[in-house]
């Protein structure tokens, strides 16, 4: 079997034998969920699943019962499993949506494996991680950088062409699920093509729930099999853009919902334990790829000061120019500062959620910018983009916007000859909005109002990058529709950043 075979097989449950020696007391199978990897160091990774008989059973717990359920694990060197490396047992508990995080440690570095689960006598369909290198070795990367998947607005074929090419790595910028109502967010074509679960995510239980529709979608499945992500949350795993402790609807206690969906999304993402910190959550953090490169994953809402002037896209807001409001919180600028500056690899990747760029929404005289963006905290950006340009080969990766977009980031968007500090590659959204288009005529006018923007695309899709010691080479795919399965993924866009001399 070859390995786009494997892994095929492996998201549709087609290798995994029904037959064991534990007897059957979990009425169906309890894997309908899928499995997952992440965050890897150059000694372990973690892998998760979460069991769910019934995964839109009542109360968010995946027709489960209340009790707690041993879990083993294998972690093997081949597809087949005949090299078992490592295994063991873990306690799915009840408490916890019977979600299992483990954290696989001394395993060599640089190197492919293979996992799979088992539950009283039921076997998990199997995925394929990777460990990163050891440090001081610069070994090429493969990677896709995806955000944004609306249920209602479209199927994931996105997520099944991405599987499809095999990356070592998928960086996950967030918006992973929405927690909008049925119909509560309609999609630029007007169609919806699935439905949501009941109501507007509120509760431990709707997001449970919610997460469990998302993570039922074969096709996500087939991506998080493929390879180890690397996460990070925006908006809607919440609320449509929620800044810090404050509500964009002024939902009631919104703490709780906050410190609800937080708990939701841990148990439903391969992150480490000590991610869930109470009622918070640490998204925060740097994983290094040997000497080649150094991911830094940002948090942009949880300690973030309210929007300016109400949010939205407006002209003539004084208040988004104030040096005194945040994005990150101090704590997070200095934990990036810090990061940056000790970086020794020859590549910085700053994995973000919002745009970074300088953008005029209004074409002609004037100026209108999105205040939930950089844009909205233009002082913060430019001390960024300061402690970047003082790095090894930044690159700034992002999602949220829906649309592909390649863009030059300076210190002075004004200034046309002012230097170019880094280059962001903004990824669009795997199913949000919906069917996608290209507009040649907005696109045209757009890039004419923003000329340090050289590349915008509508459709759907995600980037596919190689990273060597040499050069960044990126590949904008697009899908033509989402509206039903099956469409074709083709490179839109290609371009390349050669590395500066050391």
């Amino acid at each position: 079997m070859d390995r786009r075979s494997f892994l095929t097989a492996a998201a549709a449950g087609l290798l995994a034998p029904r037959a064991g020696t534990s007897p059957r007391t979990l009425r169906a199978d309890p894997f309908t969920l899928g499995v997952a990897s992440g965050d890897p160091s150059p000694g372990g990774v973690v892998l998760w699943t979460r069991l769910a008989t019934d995964p839109l059973g009542g109360a968010g717990l995946g027709g489960m019962p209340s009790r707690d359920v041993d879990v083993s694990w294998q972690l093997a060197a081949d597809e087949r499993f005949s090299e078992i490396v490592t295994s063991g047992t873990v306690t799915a508990r009840a408490r916890d949506a019977h979600s299992v995080h483990v954290e696989v440690e001394g395993l060599d570095p640089g190197r492919e494996y293979f996992y799979r689960f088992r539950a009283e006598g039921r076997l998990s369909p199997e995925g394929r991680t990777r460990t990163t290198p050891a440090a001081g070795v610069e070994t090429p990367l493969a990677f896709a950088v995806a955000a944004c998947a609306h249920f209602e607005h479209g199927f994931y074929t996105a997520y099944r062409r991405l599987a499809e090419q095999e990356p070592d790595l998928v960086v996950f910028l967030g918006d992973y699920l929405y927690e909008y109502a049925p119909s509560g967010y309609t999609a630029l074509s007007g169609k919806r093509v699935r439905t949501h679960t009941p109501g507007k995510c509120a509760t431990l239980a709707d997001y449970r729930l919610r997460h469990a529709q998302y993570k039922s979608d074969h096709d996500l499945q087939a991506a998080h099999a493929a390879a180890p992500w690397l996460v990070a949350f925006d908006d809607h795993e919440v609320e449509n853009n929620w800044a810090g402790p404050v509500s964009s609807t002024g939902a009631p206690a919104f703490d709780r919902r906050r410190a609800a969906a937080f708990r939701a999304y841990y148990e439903n993402m391969p992150l480490r334990r000590g991610s869930l910190r109470g009622a918070a959550i640490q998204v925060n953090r740097r994983v290094s790829w040997g000497s080649l490169a150094r991911f830094h994953l940002l948090d942009t809402r949880q300690f973030r000061d309210d929007q300016a002037c109400g949010d939205g896209v407006r002209s003539g807001c004084d208040e988004r120019l104030s040096t005194g409001r945040t994005l990150l919180g101090d704590g997070q600028w200095r934990w990036l500062e810090d990061g940056l500056q000790g970086s020794d690899t020859r590549w910085n990747l700053l994995g973000q959620q919002i745009m970074m760029t300088h953008r005029d929404f209004r074409a002609g005289p004037g100026r209108d910018v999105n205040l939930d963006s950089w844009d909205g905290y233009a002082p913060e950006r430019t001390r960024v983009l300061n402690a970047l340009s003082a790095t090894a080969n930044p690159v700034v990766l992002t999602g949220d916007a829906h649309m592909h977009h390649l863009a030059d980031l300076k210190t002075d968007f004004d200034d046309p000859d002012a230097p170019v500090v880094a280059r962001e590659l903004i990824a669009t959204s795997i199913a949000s909005d919906g069917d996608g288009y290209r507009d040649r005529t907005w696109i045209a006018e757009s890039l004419a109002e923003n000329p340090h923007i050289s590349y915008m695309d509508q459709r759907r899709g995600y980037l596919m990058a190689r990273l060597t010691g040499d050069e960044l080479s990126v590949d904008f795919r697009t899908l033509d529709y989402v509206s039903r399965r099956g469409a074709p993924a083709r490179t839109s866009h290609r371009t390349t950043i050669p590395a500066e001399a050391a």
